[in-house]
C-alpha cells in the first residue's frame, strides 16, 4: 500500500495546555481514526507550548558570559542568556547565531525560536522530549487499543543547502534508524557504514506538510511508512552519535 500523508490542523493556542486531549479533538475534527502502524509526527514547538515552555526574554536577567557571547555574536545579552542555559555544548557562531548542542541535537542558537509565538516571548525545545513522546503512545495505546509511532520534530537548515528540511527530536514506538551494514548495493558490494535514519525521514515527510508560516498544522499522521514497530524505550543517544565522529563537526576544525 501507498505511504499516506494526511495533516492534522489544530487551533492557535495561547497557553499552556494538554497535548493529548488537543491531538483527540484534532484527529476527530479532521475524521481521523489511528490505525496501528500509524506514525504521528507533532511539533516540537507544539509540544513545547503545551508544556508551558514559553518565555518572555526581556525578563530574563543575563550573566556576564552572557553579555560576552551576545557582544560577540552581536545579539540581545537576554537572547544569549538563554542559549547558554539552554546549551550542552556551543561550538561557535556567526553574527545572530550561537551554534549550539543542546539534548543532543546540532543546531542555532539552542533551538529556541521566536516564529509562532506572542510578540516578546521565545519557545523553547520541549522539556523531556523522549519521555513526552513515551506518554503519548501510551495514551494512544489505552484510548484506541492502537500500537503507534510518536515523533517530536523539528524543522532544520542542513550545511551548504536552501531551506529547511525536518529532523527528529525525539521518539517513541518505532525504531529510528535502520542498520543496512552487511547489505548489499546495486553491485553487490557490501555497505559498511550505513544507517537509514528512519525518524528524521519521516520527520522530513511530515515537515512538508507542517509548514513553516501560519499553517496551523502542527501535526501530521503518516501511515503505510513500514517503519518498524518497537515496544522498547529509545534511548537519548539513538539518533546522534559524538561529536568526535561527525564528519561536519570534525571537518570544520581543521584547515586547509
Amino acid at each position: 500500500m501507498s505511504l499516506t500523508v494526511l495533516p492534522i490542523k489544530s487551533t492557535l493556542k495561547k497557553e499552556q495546555f494538554d497535548l493529548f486531549s488537543s491531538l483527540v479533538i484534532d484527529l476527530e475534527s479532521s475524521n481521523m481514526v489511528p490505525q496501528s502502524g500509524d506514525v504521528i509526527v507533532i511539533s516540537s514547538k507544539y509540544v513545547a507550548n503545551a508544556q508551558g515552555r514559553v518565555l518572555e526574554y526581556n525578563k530574563i536577567m543575563p550573566s556576564s558570559d552572557a553579555e560576552k557571547i551576545g557582544k560577540r555574536f552581536r545579539m540581545k545579552p537576554n537572547i544569549a542568556e538563554i542559549i547558554l542555559r539552554e546549551s550542552d555544548v556551543i561550538f561557535g557562531g556567526i553574527p545572530g547565531f550561537v551554534i549550539t548542542s543542546s539534548d543532543n541535537i546540532m543546531a542555532p542558537n539552542a533551538g529556541i525560536d521566536k516564529s509562532n509565538t506572542k510578540n516578546g516571548t521565545i519557545v523553547l525545545y520541549p522539556n523531556e522530549p523522549y519521555l513526552a513522546a513515551e506518554h503519548l503512545r501510551r495514551k494512544f495505546l489505552l484510548k484506541y487499543n492502537v500500537h503507534i509511532g510518536i515523533i517530536i520534530a523539528d524543522s532544520r537548515l542542513m550545511p551548504g543547502r536552501v531551506g529547511t528540511v525536518g529532523v527528529a527530536i525525539s521518539c517513541s514506538g518505532i525504531e529510528p534508524t535502520s542498520d543496512l551494514r552487511g547489505e548489499k548495493d546495486l553491485y553487490g558490494n557490501s555497505l559498511k557504514v550505513t544507517f537509514q535514519a528512519v525518524a528524521d525521514d519521516l520527520a522530513s515527510i511530515a515537515n512538508l506538510k507542517m509548514g513553516e508560516g501560519s499553517d496551523a498544522t502542527p501535526c501530521v499522521l503518516i501511515r503505510n511508512s513500514d517503519a518498524r514497530l518497537t515496544g522498547r524505550k529509545i534511548q537519548e543517544n539513538e539518533m546522534a552519535i559524538s561529536y568526535e565522529q561527525c564528519v561536519y563537526v570534525r571537518g570544520l576544525g581543521m584547515r586547509i
